[in-house]
């Protein structure tokens, strides 16, 4: 796995490839850049591999978005920055993670674990990792909040503060457990590898349900029907597939 530290702060940058290496033995830092000049020029160097790019916002001669109008990125970018004010432009370049500096540990490892989980490597985690890190539903790092795209401004969702996910005419929802309803650019698929499996359960190929959320449990027959708060606008049916997995989920609460 080869990285490329975007950083114009040498002790930042620093702090970063010893942090990376520590926890990802195998991982390899094959390039490290202060500048947007400098990061171009690496880019465009047909000899140079990144498999992971952190890429700071703020560099010494500019922001690094013209980085992305002038090359193009096929690795998987990670942002870190001071400021938060830079999420909608982060969003908008399809970049993986945004990380407010000082990186906190736990973050870095979502981060890179969503990387591994998209590209199919591995980056040396440690062993005691390992076994998470094989998840083929990729759960090792719940995701804390999901980023919403509402025109021009990002809104930080909480994960705790979702009731349901649910899926409607080829869109996605998001509900929350005060009621607001959001659209989101993903599939239940993602969001289920992004989820805690004490929390939530994908009742259905339409729908993904909390634990909180659930308000009562009716039985029609072989199949159960969830009554959920906030109401949903449609029927909460476990498939006949899932509810002996659902009635496990539940007893192991």
């Amino acid at each position: 796995m080869n990285v490329l530290i975007v950083e114009d702060e040498i002790m930042a940058r620093k702090n970063l490839a010893n942090t990376l290496t520590r926890l990802y033995p195998d991982m390899k830092i094959s390039g490290e850049t202060g500048s947007v000049a400098e990061t171009i020029a690496w880019l465009k160097n047909p000899e140079n591999k990144a498999d992971i790019i952190f890429m700071d916002v703020e560099l010494s001669d500019g922001n690094c978005f013209e980085i992305f109008r002038q090359t193009d990125i096929r690795a998987q970018v990670i942002m870190t920055t001071a400021y938060d004010n830079y999420a909608v432009k982060a969003f908008e370049v399809e970049s993986l993670d945004y990380l407010l500096k000082p990186v906190d540990e736990t973050a870095l490892k979502r981060a890179v674990g969503r990387c591994l989980a998209r590209t199919g490597k591995d980056a040396g985690l440690p062993q005691s990792d390992r076994s998470a890190d094989k998840d083929p539903q990729g759960r090792k790092h719940p995701k804390e909040r999901f980023l919403v795209k509402l025109n021009d401004t990002i809104v930080p969702v909480k994960t705790i503060e979702i009731a349901y996910f649910y899926s409607e005419d080829k869109a996605t929802y998001i509900v929350t457990k005060s009621g607001k309803k959001y659209i989101v650019d993903f599939s239940l698929d993602i969001a289920t590898c992004r989820l805690p499996d004490d929390v939530f359960f994908r009742i259905s190929r339409n729908c993904i349900i909390s634990l909180p959320a659930i308000s009562s449990i009716i039985r029609i027959g072989s199949r159960f029907k969830i009554e959920s708060a906030p109401a949903s606008s449609f029927e909460m049916i476990v498939s006949r597939s899932r509810t002996d997995d659902f009635l496990r989920w539940l007893e192991g609460r």
